[in-house]
């Protein structure tokens, strides 16, 4: 609970919460606390520091607490307190937000998510857990108060169309840059940015222009950036970006939802596992169902089609902010409130 992507996500629900129906507890594993970890602790009813205590002390702390439904927020990720949670110390257990797949933990109830991205009937046997899917989308997302302007589209001063990513680079498979560079080549002109941390290494970063170059693209025609530390110089960055290039099987999520605030609109090619159609939840909710893909082939033709289209590209991104401002993921209070009925509703059914 510090300065993550998970807590873009988490901080609406939390500050929104009705305190007539819900008393939140939460366990923070916080080895550098920042400003973040500040507001969370704030809106919190009780917060506990559980990075000295050891799985049994955290299972007694949660136990003392008579939790009602735990919420993990972590999975398999770094760190993680699954250990503690296979001991089962609440009635029901939730896993959400943290990691996009299966706990496999017998003692993890639910998953919580959305019919966009677990539709009913395609992704049940991937999971442990029961799917519980919110009638909107299920992540809410909280953009930066800091967040720098959204400025013209570079493409109009710049004169050529700039694509970019700054996703992980263990989502830019091989798969990943060969649809890419069939785009660059179908727009000649075209350039792609791609921001990450680990760029900062140079053998990394001529890995990544090799396996460009294996695809007949030019390094001058490839931008590798490495990490910008600060929030807003990052957001900022966006402001060099046309249009951005989602990554697939695993999509992006913060990613996604930073290009869009910085009115960059997001091509997602759609799959059949939730790490694939995060990008389709996100795009349903903001209302941009045609950025939504299902083929290479689709992928390919969308991103070409709204690169030819500057008028429009232009419009769109004048007008991004203030639909996904007004839009179900920015919508705290109701988000708030679908997971709140959902959780008494599961409740209620095992206290019967």
């Amino acid at each position: 609970m510090y300065q993550h992507s998970v807590s873009y996500f988490l901080e609406p629900l939390l500050a929104h919460h009705d305190p007539a129906r819900v008393e939140t507890f939460c366990y923070a594993d916080v080895a550098t606390p920042d400003a973040v970890t500040e507001r969370l602790q704030k809106l919190s009813h009780h917060w506990r520091s559980t990075r000295p205590l050891s799985d049994e002390e955290l299972y007694e702390q949660i136990l003392g607490d008579r939790i009602d439904v735990l919420v993990d927020l972590t999975g398999h990720t770094g760190k993680n307190r699954l250990q503690m949670f296979a001991r089962k110390p609440a009635p029901l257990q939730i896993t959400y937000l943290g990691y996009p797949n299966t706990t496999g933990l017998a003692a993890m109830d639910y998953r919580l998510t959305d019919i966009d991205a677990d539709p009913p009937g395609l992704t049940e046997a991937y999971h442990t857990e029961t799917l519980l899917r919110l009638p909107r989308c299920f992540l809410c997302y909280q953009p930066l108060s800091t967040a720098p302007a959204v400025l013209d589209l570079p493409g109009k001063t710049m004169g050529r169309i700039t694509f970019g990513s700054f996703n992980n680079l263990p989502k830019l498979t091989l798969s990943v840059i060969a649809v890419w560079s069939q785009i660059l080549h179908a727009v000649p002109d075209a350039r792609l940015i791609l921001k990450v941390r680990w760029l900062e290494d140079e053998p990394t970063r001529q890995h990544y222009l090799d396996l460009f170059a294996a695809q007949k693209i030019p390094p001058q025609r490839v931008k590798l950036i490495g990490m910008i530390p600060d929030a807003d110089h990052h957001l900022n960055f966006y402001n060099n970006i046309d249009i951005a290039l989602d990554p697939f099987p695993y999509n992006g999520t913060a990613t996604t939802c930073e290009a869009l605030w910085m009115g960059v609109p997001v091509i997602t090619l759609a799959g059949s596992t939730h790490v694939s159609r995060v990008g389709l939840s996100l795009l349903n909710a903001v209302g941009l169902p045609e950025l939504i893909t299902h083929s290479h082939q689709e992928y390919i033709a969308t991103a070409v089609t709204l690169a030819a289209n500057r008028e429009h590209l232009a419009n769109l991104r004048s007008r991004l902010r203030p639909q996904m401002a007004a839009s179900a993921l920015c919508h705290g209070m109701a988000h708030a409130q679908a997971v709140e009925a959902t959780f008494h509703t599961e409740f209620s059914k095992w206290n019967l």
